[in-house]
């Protein structure tokens, strides 16, 4: 799935249909847009380039073994809906695995039930896991940050130069309602730009 892949200049111009709408400001001196120096296309902001699909992605924030792709612009709401699946799932797993116990103190009781017990230790651990990272997914979308912004936040030029902590956040609501219910590519310089000149 197209995790929001960013267009070369001749694919922008054989389908213009999707981002001629996303008109880009112009940039102050201080913020350097780049080429990518592995694809070569322009980088819009808070995109990058993933080593293993070789490709350049629009609001990058990880690349998920779990899923072999990018969760970028695209598709990070579904990435979130797959976290929010797998744990009504496990969770479902845990219960099931756990009515399927039967207790007595006997050493009997370990060998009838050490399948079943091994099952159930193995669903809670992954239950854990796939509970922290959706917490935390949440958490940064509420603030309308990405992993990789938020793991590389001082190796980042344009999170690095700006005044605000960090300049896309809009508000918990405005965030989450821009996450979940937008179906159009964000133009980020847009929202950068009118945050960072905003009287403080």
């Amino acid at each position: 799935m197209d995790p929001g892949f960013v267009k070369s200049e001749e694919e922008v111009e054989a389908d213009k249909s999707e981002e001629q709408s996303m008109v880009t400001p112009q940039i102050p001196s201080n913020i350097k847009m780049r080429r990518c120096g592995y694809c070569m296309v322009k980088q819009p902001m808070r995109a990058k380039h993933c080593q293993l699909c070789q490709h350049c992605v629009r609001r990058y924030d990880h690349h998920c073994p779990w899923i072999e792709n990018c969760v970028g612009e695209k598709n990070h709401p579904l990435f979130i809906v797959y976290l929010s699946v797998q744990l009504v799932v496990l969770l479902w797993g845990g219960h099931v695995a756990w009515s399927g116990l039967y207790f007595e103190q006997s050493w009997e009781w370990l060998q009838h039930n050490i399948l079943l017990l091994m099952s159930f230790l193995v669903i809670v651990i992954f239950t854990i896991v796939v509970l922290l990272l959706l917490i935390s997914h949440f958490y940064l979308i509420s603030c309308n940050t990405t992993t990789w912004e938020f793991m590389s936040h001082h190796r980042i030029s344009y999170l690095r130069h700006s005044e605000l902590e960090n300049p896309f956040d809009q508000g918990v609501i405005l965030n989450l309602w821009r996450f979940f219910c937008s179906c159009h590519l964000t133009a980020w310089e847009k929202i950068y730009f009118h945050r960072n000149n905003e009287p403080v």
